[in-house]
């Protein structure tokens, strides 16, 4: 699971990054998927489980976190054409 959707945010990243465009990112499913990794990374330390997946974990929330980037950035090139088109 950690490994697909490892692959698959660097990849998301790339399609919203082209599409320059928020419409379709849900942001309270990135916000569900980040606490997900937050969740994960916590129990790994509060269980003493501190292994080779906590790398896989930061990773993952790394292209999370551009992805959260580029909807931000995406949000505001939405309201720009807005502005421009109103």
């Amino acid at each position: 699971m950690l490994v697909c959707f490892g692959l698959s945010w660097p990849i998301n990243a790339m399609k919203a990054w082209k599409s320059g465009t928020a419409v379709g990112t849900s942001w309270m499913f990135l916000g569900l998927i980040t606490l997900g990794y937050v969740a994960g990374i916590a129990a790994k330390f509060v269980g003493g489980n501190v292994n080779w997946v906590l790398a896989v974990y930061f990773l993952n929330l790394a292209a999370l976190v551009a992805n959260w980037l580029i909807y931000a950035r995406n949000r505001r090139l939405d309201a720009q054409r807005k502005k421009t088109w109103a």
